[in-house]
């Protein structure tokens, strides 16, 4: 389904800010959507002006849809809708006499012209279920009284207005909570839902004749409100914001959107959203988060102690093998205690950076080396984001991999060989939705008759059953293919 962008590019003169005033128009039009009770379909007029590419489609929560099917990236020839033709033509609302139908189901349609800088950009037709029109109460006339004066002002130019998009994502809607004030902020009219968010605050009577911000400022005390421009401001009806205010008890999102059809303000709508349990989840989210970042940094530091008392161990021992046996346990010990300390430090998330554990571990490996010889490891390409149970199993791969390639190809190099060893870890994502980490050195290489399969080596053991076990990738070791050096190459499927 192509975008409003990818529409007007290819099939309308629209420049950019053209683009966004639209843009910013559908960013609320599920309002207008919502308060007419019908769906609304976006027109863009084709730059031959012979007809009209259908860029955008929003269907109402409040009644029975015109529209079964998308209609988005349709065309419609001049001609075939006369309505859409008289509001570019006409430049003002325009309704048609007869219903249409549609699938047996008989709608109004109406059409409404979307004026920018005193051009008309496009077309926004608004089509009505009449199967779903009964006798209205006074929520729903106020509701189309309301759409009535928002639709004058996307005619008139006055609508979509900078600044009147949410800073919140959860910004209330239509049926959460609706008002409508005069142009002294005084309620006409509230719905059901807002008066139930104003007696959570500890209304009493009705929010009908009543200042919206007085009885707001007499319900919340001093502290616990927003400063007193913004409060009236966004109760009083006179800018298009938003704000939050947060007893302690409830939390309440309220928006205000001007209403000027003519230019001149008449008051305004007024959105309501209790969030006091969304609120109390964010806190909790946050307790949660704060907690796991805690329980890793706990980890990280009784692996540390682990570490250091196998040190401590290793040191008081007199066998060679014993030592390097424990220097080992340390050193796998380490590699996952640098995951947990990596994830205590980042806000909790179900992935994890990997190019930072790699080159830590890389340095870890060529700084500790006993081979005698320094050993570089230089990383090519990136991991990107692991899944965090992946992360632990990853890091202890790369960690014996790479302490492998130390251990046996450069232990006893002779006078005549390189100073100073050199390790590749390259790092590919696969086209095939797969990870490969291919790790190669130029030391002595793999002895004669080698085979992973009857390698009683415990560091490939380790690796082995993590990379087919827990990991269900391949493992593979060979030569390099110029013959100096080994490879070792890791593959797994990125979605574990």
């Amino acid at each position: 389904m192509p975008t409003l962008s990818e529409l007007a590019q290819s099939h309308t003169d629209l420049d950019s800010e053209d683009v966004g005033w639209l843009q910013l128009l559908m960013a609320d039009w599920q309002i207008l959507a919502d308060l007419s009770f019908a769906d609304l379909v976006l027109w863009l007029p084709d730059k031959s002006g012979n007809g009209f590419w259908a860029a955008g489609q929003m269907r109402p929560t409040t009644g029975p849809t015109a529209y079964v099917d998308d209609i988005v990236g349709m065309f419609v020839p001049k001609g075939r809708h006369a309505t859409l033709d008289d509001a570019v033509d006409a430049g003002r609302l325009v309704r048609e006499g007869d219903p249409e139908w549609r699938d047996d189901l008989p709608v109004r349609v109406e059409t409404i012209p979307v004026r920018r800088a005193g051009r008309i950009i496009a077309v926004l037709s608004r089509n009505t279920n009449l199967l779903g029109v009964r006798t209205p109460s006074k929520l729903e006339l106020t509701y189309l009284q309301t759409a009535s004066d928002l639709t004058q002002m996307i005619a008139n130019g006055y609508f979509p207005a900078a600044g009147q998009r949410s800073d919140h994502t959860d910004t209330p809607r239509v049926g959460d909570g609706f008002v409508r004030v005069d142009a002294d902020g005084v309620v006409d009219y509230a719905s059901p839902n807002a008066l139930s968010v104003f007696r959570r605050l500890g209304l009493s009577g009705d929010l009908a004749g009543q200042s919206l911000a007085g009885m707001t400022r007499a319900l919340v005390p001093p502290r616990k409100r927003p400063d007193e421009e913004t409060l009236s401001a966004v109760l009083g009806g006179r800018a298009h914001r938003d704000t939050e205010i947060d007893t302690g008890v409830m939390a309440i999102i309220m928006r205000s959107i001007p209403l000027r059809p003519r230019g001149e303000a008449i008051g305004a709508l007024v959105l309501l959203r209790d969030v006091t349990d969304l609120r109390r989840r964010d806190r909790e989210l946050v307790t949660k988060d704060a907690t796991i970042r805690e329980i890793h940094h706990r980890v990280k530091n009784n692996l540390q102690t682990v570490a250091a008392l196998l040190r401590m161990q290793s040191r008081r021992v007199d066998s060679g093998v014993a030592q390097d046996a424990l220097n080992e346990a340390v050193r796998r010990v380490g590699s996952i205690a640098l995951v947990h300390e990596i994830l205590s430090q980042q806000a909790v998330e179900e992935t994890v950076e990997f190019d930072e554990i790699a080159d830590r571990l890389a340095s870890m490996v060529g700084e500790v080396t006993s081979v005698g010889v320094p050993v570089r490891v230089r990383r090519e390409g990136s991991f990107g984001s692991l899944p965090s149970e992946v992360a632990t199993p990853m890091a202890m791969v790369v960690t014996e991999l790479l302490q492998n390639a130390v251990e046996h190809g450069y232990r006893g190099r002779g006078p005549g060989d390189a100073e100073t060893g050199k390790i590749v870890m390259s790092v590919r994502q696969q086209p095939a939705g797969h990870l490969q980490v291919t790790i190669e050195d130029d030391g002595h290489g793999l002895p004669d008759g080698f085979s992973l399969d009857t390698s009683t080596n415990l560091g490939l053991s380790i690796v082995k059953t993590l990379v087919e076990g827990e990991l269900g990738g391949r493992l593979s070791l060979g030569p390099r293919p110029d013959g100096h050096g080994a490879r070792a190459s890791v593959e797994l499927p990125l979605e574990l």
